[in-house]
């Protein structure tokens, strides 16, 4: 809560300074941050040893899919959350395998292989490396961890699970902090699905698109 009041001053100070159009890279900044601490705060706060809601939540989910005889997808925009992740399952003594957007392609066969034949119980995937080229139907569960700016993306993500040869029901949740950013991040995605689906980089034509005020509505959380 005191990063967003921070943060939004910030940006009043750069509005007055540089104008809208010259702050978008400021004003991404200051989202990402907020984003990363919906996450888990160690994502931003260095040196961090509180709790996470989120990250607790998430894996009471996990352990109990997994007990249950499922397999699981799980998506995150950013990488270092995976790893926080990836740390807390081998605590747990959850098999998984974690998929980032450096690993080869050769590398990546064998992960799905893996992950769809053997006993590996979770797939760790980032954002850069889960678009397009997997094919995972093992998973009947799909987890993203935190919201993406780009609908179609994210969809497309989903889709990794529904291939030829998925035979099971598959069920998603999407992960979304109440009264933070993420929720916020949600409700515009209704309201202006039009401007997250058909672009690339939608984060960049969503701020361009916004109004001032929409834009420091995003910081009243």
């Amino acid at each position: 809560m005191s990063y967003a009041i921070r943060a939004k001053e910030e940006l009043l100070q750069q509005f007055v300074a540089e104008g809208v159009e010259k702050s978008q890279i400021k004003m991404l900044a200051c989202l990402t941050r907020l984003r990363q601490i919906c996450c888990h705060p160690s994502l931003f706060i260095e040196d961090y040893k509180g709790k996470s809601g989120k990250l607790e939540t998430c894996l009471e989910l996990v352990e109990n899919t997994v007990a249950s005889g499922h397999k699981i997808l799980l998506f995150s925009q950013f990488t270092t959350m995976l790893d926080v992740i990836a740390s807390k399952l081998k605590e747990a003594g959850i098999t998984y395998s974690l998929l980032k957007g450096d690993v080869k392609s050769e590398k990546r066969r064998e992960l799905v292989e893996q992950f769809n034949e053997g006993d590996t119980n979770v797939f760790l995937i980032s954002l850069k490396a889960g678009g397009v080229g997997l094919n995972l139907t093992g998973a009947d569960v799909v987890i993203h961890y935190d919201p993406w700016w780009n609908v179609s993306a994210q969809n497309q993500a989903t889709d990794r699970a529904y291939r030829m040869g998925q035979l099971n029901n598959v069920q998603v949740f999407k992960l979304i902090t109440k009264g933070t950013i993420e929720e916020k991040i949600k409700q515009m995605q209704d309201k202006k699905q039009d401007l997250t689906e058909n672009v690339l980089s939608a984060e960049h034509t969503m701020m361009s698109r916004l109004s001032k005020d929409e834009i420091l509505a995003l910081f009243d959380c």
